[in-house]
């Protein structure tokens, strides 16, 4: 059974940087699309940043380019969302979420429907 445990979130003043990291256990495909999602209070749960294993490609949403970076270390089987320049709209809680299978992180990221095992979430607040 596949868990995703995230962590690093937190109070954070504008400009800020926080790093997400999200631990994979049970976890023995090959190849998997895993990425970061967050949802703000009232609004519906959107993809922020994703990375294939096959060919190492990301996603990032409009909002957060230039700020944000997705890594992963296959070694300790953890993603990382490092966050900079964080403003106050970066607020919400923040998800990790894989896929096993090989595809397109441009097309499949902005669509959560397709991950299937989801992480708690992390809360990260931006405000002065």
């Amino acid at each position: 059974q596949v868990q995703l445990v995230e962590s690093g979130g937190g109070l954070v003043q504008p400009g800020g940087s926080l790093r997400l990291s999200c631990a994979a256990s049970g976890f023995t495909a090959d190849y998997y699309v895993i990425g970061w999602f967050r949802q703000a209070p009232g609004k519906e749960r959107e993809g922020v940043s994703c990375i294939s294993s096959s060919d190492s490609s990301t996603y990032y949403t409009d909002s957060v380019k230039g700020r944000f970076i997705i890594s992963r270390d296959n070694a300790k089987n953890t993603v990382y969302l490092q966050m900079n320049s964080l403003k106050p709209e970066d607020t919400g809680a923040y998800y990790c979420a894989v896929v096993p299978r090989i595809g397109t992180v441009k097309l499949m990221c902005p669509s959560k429907s397709m991950f299937i095992s989801w992480g708690q979430g992390t809360q990260v607040t931006v405000s002065s």
